[in-house]
């Protein structure tokens, strides 16, 4: 894969295989490509060359069921304010094509893997920004994807919470291909 911005280079004829079972970390400097990087493997921008391929298709011939196979953690916290969290996630699940009885089922579990079962209740707007990030890791893991992006997904948690959801995370990860 490479891509351009005019005459800029950001990747140039990059090859990587990721397999399931295992997580991948992506480091670099601010303003590296990183969350660049997510936005082409999460179908958000395409290359200039080459193509990404999942199950040996690429992402962009039916991008339907390939964003049913991802789940994706933004860096930034863009959410429904007056939406409550599990309303937020019975949102996300329809976007993903979730079944509504699957979603019900996986919702309450997701929501207390990440200590939210309580505040799914209420706003999105009166979550704090580690709230907020908690429920984002949540949702990524809805209809059990085979893939997961995640980018600085502890960004604004505490040192605690930090180590919990690293825990949680790769324990969620097991069998599928984490990306952070």
């Amino acid at each position: 894969v490479s891509l351009r911005y005019g005459s800029r280079k950001l990747f140039e004829d990059v090859n990587i295989k990721f397999t399931p079972g295992n997580c991948y970390g992506v480091i670099g400097a601010n303003g590296a490509g990183k969350s660049t990087w997510m936005k082409l493997l999460t179908a958000s921008l395409k290359p200039t060359k080459g193509q990404i391929l999942c199950d040996e298709m690429s992402i962009y011939d039916n991008i339907n069921e390939y964003v049913g196979k991802i789940g994706y953690v933004p860096q930034n916290q863009n959410m429904f304010p007056y939406f409550t969290g599990y309303k937020f996630m019975m949102y996300m699940a329809t976007l993903k094509g979730v079944k509504k009885e699957v979603a019900r089922k996986q919702i309450p579990e997701l929501l207390k893997c990440v200590n939210m079962e309580v505040m799914g209740k209420q706003k999105i707007k009166t979550y704090s920004g580690g709230m907020k990030q908690r429920l984002l890791i949540a949702q990524a893991f809805l209809g059990d994807p085979k893939v997961v992006f995640m980018d600085e997904p502890t960004a604004g948690l505490d040192p605690k919470e930090r180590i919990r959801i690293r825990n949680l995370i790769s324990e969620m990860a097991l069998g599928k291909i984490v990306l952070i």
